[in-house]
């Protein structure tokens, strides 16, 4: 008898001792981080997977930068009404990655619709009662805008391509020109989320949208330079991420615009920093999207 309870013992103080390992392992620096990767991959996936349901949006939202750069680039380049800073580059070539950039900011900026559509039809209240961190929900979300914006990269190589435009197809150029584009599309979806979160109808998220698009268009490098702004433009121009945007993407999609690391790790570094702060604040304010 004794025996059997000194071995029940062992198996309790075991069993004890392999829930506290297990504990410790689970809530160490590297495991929280293996966590909070894959459930934002999850959450990534799942907002993915909706285009095989709908893959005329991407269809259509291909249809405004083609009209863009067909239309508006093809004319200002025969009347050269716009400066490009060099020679060497044609209004056509200055304009493709702003136009790229512009799709970014116009697939995103609505991206908080979404969301409140998810509260109406109560997936969201399943997501905060599940032991997802916010973070990870934001951010997948994130992820996927910036996965369903990639597509319009494709359609504006392919249409500077058959317009005579002269691209960069450096594999690491083209590397940067997709976290450009990620990353970009990340950053304004969260802005949107934000707005959804503090607005809650799909009426006033819209309707702020539509507000912001195309001041953020017009205050940025997108269709001509900094320089020939005013002095109070240039100041709302330098602090509208959408202008590191296209900088970066005007560095590394162009082959006859010389590539400065430097400025190009500036541009991605201040993009990341704008994104990593709207996701922390879009991970604050997630919960009340549903108060």
């Amino acid at each position: 008898m004794k025996l059997h309870e000194h071995d029940v013992q062992h198996e309790d103080l075991a069993r004890t001792n392999a829930q506290v390992l297990s504990t410790h392992q689970a809530q160490s620096p590297i495991a929280i981080l293996t966590n909070f990767v894959r459930k934002t991959i999850t959450i990534a996936e799942w907002e993915v997977r909706k285009i095989r349901h709908d893959a005329t949006d991407l269809v259509m939202r291909a249809i405004q930068p083609a009209l863009w750069i067909l239309v508006f680039g093809e004319v200002f380049t025969r009347i050269r009404a716009i400066p490009t800073g060099s020679s060497n580059v044609s209004y056509l070539e200055f304009m493709a990655p702003g136009i790229l950039a512009q799709s970014v900011l116009f697939i995103a900026i609505f991206a908080g619709i979404a969301i409140i559509w998810e509260r109406d039809l109560g997936v969201i209240h399943k997501f905060l009662a599940s032991p997802t961190p916010r973070g990870s929900l934001v951010l997948g979300k994130a992820l996927s805008s910036g996965i369903r914006a990639l597509p319009q990269a494709i359609v504006i190589y392919l249409l500077a391509l058959i317009l005579g435009v002269k691209m960069n197809f450096n594999p690491l150029a083209l590397l940067g020109v997709l976290l450009f584009v990620v990353v970009g599309a990340g950053c304004f979806s969260t802005f949107s989320l934000i707005i959804a979160c503090l607005l809650k109808t799909r009426d006033r998220v819209m309707g702020i949208g539509q507000v912001l698009t195309m001041p953020m268009f017009f205050a940025s490098n997108a269709i001509y330079p900094i320089s020939i702004m005013p002095d109070w433009l240039q100041a709302i121009a330098h602090i509208n991420p959408l202008t590191y945007v296209v900088d970066g993407l005007r560095s590394l999609m162009l082959a006859g615009t010389p590539l400065n690391i430097i400025n190009v790790g500036r541009d991605f570094g201040i993009l990341l920093a704008v994104t990593i702060v709207l996701v922390s604040l879009g991970a604050m304010l997630y919960p009340r999207i549903v108060q």
